[in-house]
């Protein structure tokens, strides 16, 4: 299909629709991708400097890549978002986002588009084209073209449409004196002399240089880790993280109980496997038990062992979780559920480093190290009664707090980044990674359910986004997370549309004007938070900035208004 005319093959009005302003937050989004607005000067300037720096034929090859893997995010853009559109109305949805991105005026003269047979010819005439102007204010009139960036895009961006390497050449340029610009685009075995154009892609020696040493230093974290023993999404630099990882280490060398505390999901039995992995016992067994999953007429049996006829059922003899550790290390998880009973034997095993089965009087004895684990605490649990003082002292000999993910938000992304590789590599799939938006959302996200949480999520948006694509916002939450800033759009005449209410300030003129409560708005307050923290109190006392008390006083409040309501 040939095109002479410009013609306008998404409405225009559709594509500004994708760009958002976010006052409150700094940032520009073109869908979920995010966008920088340049002064042009600045940018010519910062070229310029790169010329200056690196010379001409090494800047010329930057700027070329710059502008490439802009086109080839563009391109994600246009082939995931506009299945509806004509092919070579999906094509041209590309120059017509480098005009919107303000980079330069682009009249279509000749588009021949065909996937499927594997035919590309295109021509394009580039006008008020910032980077020849630049390059001709700041070095004269040049003997070669000039708009490197914007060939980059072009190249990048049709071949990643196409699926195959598209070559432009601009054959008149304004850094050359010329009117305007002009580009032919072809195959790059269509071409003759492919390959002196196609090596300013290649990477730079400097380049080569910089992944040689980030390759080095990746093998020398590999190393340290190997020595650690970590296991792998032990991942972080967070310092709560560290302080908590330094304290693991210390512990390691010895033989002392450790009490490993911190909410659901943060990552306790990894710590366990870790300490495992770097004590002197790594050769012998690592056994876990979550009490809190074992019936309590049950806990002691798969504690200490039982004998055969001990109790109903009973049919065969069977050593217990102490025994099946010995020498090794046993990790029980959510001690704070062990019932009386079970926790007065524990503390006398722990004494006198020797177990009894059920229905047994023999005494054997083990060498185990005991690690344990709860997101309970322990010391108002001894003050309920039901946990036993002693055995807390015992148990509370060496303390490793956990920090919740929220409270190690640097570490959010790196952890987000392995689980997608991870998944990926189960799953079959080869992803480019997360949107920016995507990014966003996951740092911004609360996470009640911490690393287990985080790591679900991003095996979800593995699994639901597209082969070859990246994982997008919808991916992974199946409810939009909440942005916290009111995004503002382009309208027709491209200006920014500054309408629509903030949800903040329509809340507010709710309460003020009589249609809600300030009662009404406290519980909705209290229900989001407590349906948020799936029923955790002290979790959604945290989401609210409040004590555990504090909510649970004005939880039960909420409950007898209710209950007076209906009475």
């Amino acid at each position: 299909m040939t095109r002479a005319q410009s013609k306008p093959c998404i409405e225009a009005d559709d594509l500004r629709a994708r760009v958002h302003f976010c006052a409150d937050t700094g940032q520009i989004w073109l869908h979920e991708h995010r966008m920088l607005l340049v002064h042009a000067e600045a940018q010519s300037s910062l070229r310029k400097e790169l010329i200056d720096t690196l010379g001409m034929t090494r800047a010329r090859g930057l700027l070329l890549r710059m502008g490439y893997a802009s086109g080839v995010r563009d391109a994600e853009l246009v082939r995931t978002r506009m299945p509806e559109l004509s092919e070579t109305d999906a094509f041209m949805t590309g120059p017509q986002l480098h005009s919107l991105e303000g980079i330069v005026g682009v009249i279509p003269l000749r588009v021949e588009v065909d996937r499927a047979a594997g035919r590309f010819h295109c021509e394009f005439r580039w006008i008020n084209s910032w980077e020849g102007q630049s390059h001709r204010r700041h070095f004269g009139k040049h003997h070669e073209p000039v708009c490197w960036t914007q060939i980059g895009y072009a190249c990048g961006y049709s071949s990643a449409f196409m699926g195959r390497s598209i070559l432009y050449k601009e054959v008149e340029c304004a850094g050359m004196g010329d009117e305007s610009c002009r580009i032919v685009g072809k195959p790059i075995e269509e071409w003759g002399d492919a390959d002196e154009h196609m090596r300013y892609f290649a990477p730079d020696p400097i380049v080569d240089q910089l992944i040689d040493l980030q390759t080095q230093v990746v093998q020398l974290r590999s190393t340290i880790a190997e020595k650690e023993n970590l296991p792998a999404d032990m991942i972080g630099n967070s310092p709560g993280f560290r302080q908590a990882l330094e304290l693991l280490k210390q512990a390691a060398g010895g033989q002392i109980t450790v009490l490993l505390l911190g909410e659901t999901g943060v990552g306790k039995e990894l710590f366990a496997r870790a300490l495992h992995e770097m004590s002197s016992r790594r050769d012998k067994p690592l056994v876990a038990i979550n009490c809190a999953a074992i019936p309590h007429d049950l806990v002691e049996s798969e504690l200490f062992g039982v004998e055969k006829g001990a109790y109903t059922g009973a049919q065969v003899s069977r050593a217990g979780r102490f025994e099946r550790a010995d020498g090794g290390t046993l990790f029980l998880d959510e001690i704070g559920d062990l019932p009386l009973t079970a926790q007065s034997k524990l503390l006398r095993v722990l004494q006198e480093g020797e177990v009894e089965r059920l229905g047994d009087d023999k005494v054997r004895k083990i060498n185990v190290r005991l690690v344990a684990a709860t997101n309970a605490g322990l010391a108002q649990l001894v003050k309920e009664g039901r946990f036993r003082a002693d055995l807390y002292y015992r148990l509370n000999a060496f303390q490793i707090n956990i920090p919740a993910l929220r409270e190690r938000r640097d570490d959010i992304s790196p952890l987000a980044k392995h689980f997608l590789e991870k998944y990926a590599a189960i799953n079959g799939k080869k992803l480019l990674g997360f949107t920016d938006k995507a990014k966003k959302a996951l740092v911004g996200y609360a996470w009640p359910g911490n690393i287990r949480e985080l790591q679900n999520t991003v095996e979800r948006g593995v699994i639901l986004a597209p082969n070859g694509g990246r994982v997008e916002i919808d991916h992974l939450f199946l409810s939009r997370v909440e942005e916290g800033a009111e995004e503002l759009g382009l309208a027709p005449d491209g200006k920014l549309d500054l309408g629509g209410s903030k949800p903040a300030r329509a809340l507010c003129d709710a309460v003020c004007g009589g249609e809600m409560t300030l009662d009404e708005l406290e519980a909705m307050l209290l229900e989001a938070a407590m349906d948020r923290a799936r029923g955790n109190l002290s979790s959604a006392a945290r989401m609210l900035g409040l004590t555990r008390p504090q909510l649970a006083y004005r939880l039960k409040r909420l409950h007898e208004d209710e209950v007076g309501d209906e009475a």
